[in-house]
């Protein structure tokens, strides 16, 4: 007995000392390189569509909760906004937390996207909240920021830490108009955008804060907002992008913003993050090509800075949303387009 229990323990010891050698992934585990970059989804109509009894399925016709699906199709990110007062509560506070339980139960990572408005927030408007319209520029800095903190320590409260937070929807011309409005006030706006850094901070000192802007092939207009940030010393890690090219001129596209973003990276030493992309949704193969490029050249030409490609709202076809860039069809499938984002 005593030779088995000696001869047990030295088969122990050299089992332990070859497992310490060099790790090999095991079968099933992602490889972590790979899961280093972001493929995700703006899901944020998901709770309103299931509100309205829409069912998503995947391509063999299996009924599929939509994260879950996307998850199948190699997403690992989700990407929500936030808006203050919305009607119906949709992308408020609680419906941002029914929806961020949900990617968290999947293990995905989050992207929370602040609007500071109570609708949509975009290139061509940033209206305020109703209930900080009258709001003199000290405490209109005062309510965004109580506004982010609030969000934010409800998402914490959960167990939920997002690890990018976006202050701000395409701020092309800033927020909160006219007091943020880039154009006009930037340093009104560097002012704003700072406050909302510092409240994300404050909750989340590890999550990295996305600037974002539209039309992330528009290189002079990235180098007008960001210059003119930087002598009110604005704070952010991550420059974020929208792209939404046509089914004509994608490559055109893919090339300016590839270019954009090697400059911006040299230029501003920043990452970058694809937050928005989407091409019409009767054209699936020819968006497959365009994401498929986007993200094969991202990885390709920049070092390692650009950190990931999310679709917006996929999964909100256009027979509920009147949205003509998703990527289910009106049977609610994925499209091939998604087939872009697997491994």
């Amino acid at each position: 007995m005593r030779r088995f229990i000696t001869y047990t323990a030295s088969l122990l010891i050299l089992l332990l000392v070859a497992s310490c050698g060099d790790p090999k992934p095991s079968p099933g585990i992602d490889d972590p390189s790979k899961v280093k970059f972001a493929k995700g989804a703006d899901v944020s109509w998901v709770t309103q569509m299931e509100r309205d009894g829409v069912k998503f399925y995947n391509s063999q016709g299996v009924e599929m909760e939509c994260m879950t699906l996307l998850k199948s199709l190699g997403m690992n990110s989700i990407r929500l906004r936030v808006w203050v007062n919305p009607v119906g509560g949709w992308n408020g506070k609680d419906d941002l937390l029914v929806k961020a339980k949900r990617a968290k139960a999947l293990g995905m990572r989050l992207m929370i996207d602040f609007h500071y408005s109570d609708s949509w927030a975009d290139p061509g408007k940033q209206n305020k909240p109703a209930a900080w319209a009258d709001l003199p520029f000290k405490e209109l800095k005062g309510a965004l920021v109580a506004h982010t903190i609030e969000i934010l320590e409800a998402l914490k409260g959960e167990g939920i830490f997002p690890e990018w937070v976006q202050v701000g929807n395409e701020t092309s011309d800033g927020m909160l108009w006219p007091d943020g409005r880039a154009s006009v006030n930037m340093k009104g706006y560097t002012e704003l955008h700072n406050a909302g850094y510092r409240a994300v901070k404050e909750v989340f000192p590890e999550a990295k804060v996305i600037l974002h802007l539209a039309g992330g092939d528009n290189s002079p207009h990235y180098n007008w907002l960001l210059d003119g940030m930087a002598p009110y010393s604005a704070q952010y890690d991550i420059i974020g992008m929208s792209l939404y090219p046509e089914p004509n001129n994608w490559q055109y596209v893919n090339e300016a913003c590839l270019e954009n973003m090697k400059a911006l990276i040299k230029k501003y030493d920043k990452d970058i993050m694809i937050c928005e992309v989407g091409m019409r949704w009767d054209q699936p193969e020819i968006c497959k090509g365009f994401i498929i490029d986007l993200i094969d050249k991202a990885l390709e030409k920049s070092d390692d800075r650009c950190l990931g490609v999310f679709y917006w709202e996929p999964e909100g076809f256009v027979n509920w949303s009147h949205y003509t860039k998703a990527a289910f069809d009106n049977g609610g499938r994925p499209t091939v387009a998604l087939d872009a984002f697997r491994d």
